[in-house]
């Protein structure tokens, strides 16, 4: 599952979008196929949306920013990175600590829903009802006691 929030200081995040794939979907294909059309937004991912390349040209693009923690360069000289090591540690846990709530989402989906354990689900129409309904419950929790 993907989800795409606001955030809302001192509470959960509101699902703006969420979209469920498989979990061999590599999470960055999932962004670029779902919302890499969106403009003027920052988003805060993980190290896993790093690709400087890609997120480089949606910045002048599309004037969309992703931040994401700081990510090991393989074979960086041991100078450079305690050079760069102040910087680059302050820089992820800012990031971190904006992402916190999304991962404390997650959490709180779980813990309501339990929807991963789909044991006795035998199609992929099934799931889906099991998935969405599961969901659905949740977030009129989350509208009528937020």
């Amino acid at each position: 599952m993907h989800v795409i929030g606001f955030r809302r200081i001192g509470q959960l995040p509101f699902p703006e979008q969420l979209v469920v794939t498989p979990a061999s979907e590599h999470d960055l294909n999932v962004y670029k196929n779902e919302w890499g059309t969106i403009t003027n937004r920052t988003f805060y991912g993980d190290k896993i949306y790093y690709n400087i390349d890609y997120f480089n040209n949606l910045a002048t693009n599309q004037n969309t920013k992703m931040l994401t923690p700081v990510k090991a360069v393989k074979n960086q000289s041991t100078w450079d990175k305690q050079f760069n090591k102040a910087a680059d540690d302050l820089f992820s846990t800012a990031v971190s600590n904006i992402r916190q709530p999304i991962e404390g989402f997650f959490n709180w989906l779980l813990e309501k829903t339990d929807f991963q354990r789909a044991s006795k689900v035998r199609s992929a129409n099934g799931l889906l009802i099991h998935v969405f309904g599961k969901l659905a419950a949740a977030f009129i929790c989350l509208i009528f006691n937020s």
